[in-house]
This record gives structure tokens, sequence and C-alpha cells, in this order.
């Protein structure tokens, strides 16, 4: 949801009395009525300006909104801090030849609609919103699972009636199987309400320097030697759950893509992890290494380029 400015939808000043309002109301009212413009905008800027003025009018309405309007700008993300409008009472009608129930989410968020009343606060009733946000987790947590202090930042107002972001602190236990993308719901732990909203965690995964994940599978770049390659090794590759050995079948190329059944991430079926070959090439960093290659090329036929017609 986005802040609206209602002192500079009217062109006004936050010290503008009451007169100053009705006249600037008036105006840009006349300007932009549907039935008088012929901007495109018309229709949109008449309602914005009527929104703006019905709360501005309103002196509950004004005070509560400038308790924490100076903080904020034009168009900026917007959550109502707790408890925002303690000790006001908005008491609805009234209202502009606008309808109301064309206001934005911003007005309805903070005044609610006409309509019903909740009891003893003169607002309509409305739900507490959901907060969602994200949490990065290693791959070792999705895997071995673990537990995590999470700190957000929440808007809350001070002493002194102003705006200000609060950290705060959850303890969060991250279950083994973890999948990126999913969402963690923490119950009443989003905007306080009657009932208090919901906060959703979604699940990223934090790159890892050896591993690529696809679902509950893991992909492992394995580098092998060419004598490995041409006859075939067992050799120790490193998985979440710790090493094992892995049999090179003979005559594999770079690219080849072999499979650890099991020992991807936790889940019903388990992942797998797919382990794919990268033959290295030794440097020919000494006379012996390069008569060694000499000797091979001659001894060991190999055209590779053959398919290539060249």
């Amino acid at each position: 949801m986005q802040f609206k400015d209602y002192y500079q939808i009217l062109g006004l000043s936050r010290d503008a009395t009451q007169e100053e309002i009705k006249r600037a109301y008036r105006k840009l009212a006349r300007k932009y009525h549907p039935d008088v413009s012929k901007a495109e905008d018309a229709e949109a800027r008449f309602k914005e300006v009527g929104e703006a003025y019905e709360v501005l009018k309103d002196p509950e309405k004004r005070a509560a909104y400038d308790r924490f309007g100076e903080h904020w700008r034009e168009g900026q993300d917007f959550t109502p801090p707790p408890n925002w409008d303690s000790g006001f009472e908005f008491t609805g009608g009234g209202f502009t030849d606008h309808d109301p129930q064309g206001f934005s989410d911003f007005f309805e968020q903070l005044f609610g609609r006409a309509g019903p009343r909740r009891a003893g606060r003169g607002r309509a009733a409305r739900h507490a919103e959901d907060h969602h946000a994200r949490i990065t987790i290693t791959l070792e947590e999705a895997y071995q699972g673990a537990s995590r202090e999470v700190v957000l930042q929440r808007p809350t107002i001070n002493r002194a009636g102003h705006l200000e972001m609060q950290p705060h602190a959850l303890r969060l236990r991250i279950r083994k199987g973890g999948r990126e993308g999913q969402k963690i719901r923490l119950c009443g732990q989003g905007e306080p309400g009657n009932p208090a909203g919901d906060l959703y965690l979604e699940v990223c995964f934090a790159p890892h320097r050896l591993y690529r994940v696809d679902g509950a599978d893991i992909h492992l770049e394995l580098p092998i030697t060419p004598w490995e390659a041409a006859l075939g090794a067992r050799v120790k590759v490193p998985t979440l759950g710790g090493v094992v050995e892995l049999a090179i079948p003979e005559g594999s190329q770079s690219g080849r893509r072999l499979r650890l059944k099991g020992r991807g991430l936790p889940a019903s079926p388990a992942g797998d992890q797919y382990v794919t070959l990268k033959v290295v090439v030794p440097p020919a960093s000494s006379q012996a290494a390069r008569e060694l290659y000499r000797a091979m090329e001659k001894t060991i036929p190999c055209s590779p380029r053959s398919e290539l017609g060249v």
C-alpha cells in the first residue's frame, strides 16, 4: 500500500487553515470535475481531491493523520503503525459529494468506509493485514534443520508521537527439507489487530560455493583427471550428508552426469544429487609432461573434431 500526502494533493502546507483547505478543495474539485474537465485522469484526480478533503476538513481525522504523516512521502510503501489512531474517534458521515466507497485502500486502512462501525471506535471494521518478508538460509540449514533468530523492522509511535522503525526479534525453527520459495507462516506476527494478521516468510537459499539446487535435487560439478575418465576410478564426492564414494565409469567424458540417489534435500521421496563430470587437463609445465603428451599423441589415436567435418 502506498502513502498518500493529502496536503500535497491539495497543494497546501501542513499548517494550512480550515479556510485554506476549503478554498483549495473547491478550486480543484471544479477543475477536475468529470462534467467539466476533458483530461483523461480527471475522474481519478477528482476522487483523490475529495479523499484528501474528507480527511483534512475533519479535525479528528486530520489530527490522527498528522501524527505520523510528516514522516512519509507520496507514493512510499506504507503500513500503519500499531495503535496509530489511539485516542481518536472517527465519527464518519458528513462526506463530500464524493462516494467514500471510491476512496483508496490507504483511506480505508486508516479510517474505514461509510457503513457499519466498529464498536466503541466509530471506524469501519477491517481485518489486520498479513505481512510478508524473506528469509535467507543455507543449504546446510535446509538439509539439517536449524533454529534462527529473525530481526524485523516494525513501525511504532515513540513517546514524542513520531513514527520510527523498531527492531522486533523472532525465534524461528527451520525444519529439515525446506524448499526455496516455501512460505513459513507465523500466526499473529503481522499487523496488530483483533485478530492480528500473520507474517509470511518466503524461504530463499544463499548461493553455495559447491551446489546448485533444483527443487529437492542437488547438482555438483566434479573435476576429474584424464586418466580417471579414461580408465575409470572410485573418487570421493562431497554431499550435504557427508563424503561418499562415486564410481567413475571407464571412458567418461566431460558433461557426463551421474546420480547419487537420495543424496539431495530431505523429502518424500528424498531428492537426488546429480554429479556432472568435468575432465581437467594437467598443464604441460615440465619437459617430462610435454614428452608424455607427445607420446600420447603418437600412441593414442584421437580425432575429436571428425564429426565437424574438419
